[in-house]
């Protein structure tokens, strides 16, 4: 489902954004599969798989006041936790909020791609819009999970 929820955000959202948050669900959900649940180290390897499809898709890297500045320390955080032994769904919420810091702090960079980049210097001061939406969608997801009882761990 959400490999084809991929597809279509790439088809029809438009723009650059659309294509690469079209990537990053179809990674995730090629990893993850439509069978069961998952478990708490697929969804982690899932959301790496996410950000090296925009890696290699986006020709952007950390630092460049992207996404990517709030994706990779979410991944990180993430993987690390569950790592640790944590379910998908506590290390998401506290991944969440890592990426939410990391979206702040690209306030403090200057564009080297994308449609910011000829304003490079009038974009300091001023969060990457691409790595602030992609914060306020992590939080929304593990939002869910506070709204939503599971009765196992890795459910």
């Amino acid at each position: 489902m959400l490999a084809e929820a991929g597809k279509d955000w790439a088809a029809k959202a438009g723009g650059t954004s659309g294509v690469l948050w079209g990537a990053l669900l179809a990674a995730l959900g090629a990893r993850v599969g439509d069978t069961g649940r998952p478990d708490d180290r697929t969804v982690a390897a899932g959301m790496r798989d996410g950000y090296d499809a925009l890696v290699s898709l986006g020709g952007a890297a950390p630092g460049d006041k992207t996404m990517l500045d709030a994706l990779l320390p979410f991944v990180d955080d993430l993987e690390r936790r569950v790592a640790d032994g944590a379910s998908w769904q506590d290390a998401w919420r506290a991944a969440a909020d890592v990426a939410a810091e990391a979206a702040a702090a690209t306030a403090e960079m200057r564009p080297k791609v994308g449609r910011a980049r000829p304003l490079a210097e009038r974009s300091v001061g001023t969060p990457d819009a691409g790595a602030t939406s992609l914060a306020m969608c992590l939080r929304t997801v593990a939002d869910t999970f506070t709204s939503t009882p599971t009765t196992t761990k890795g459910e």
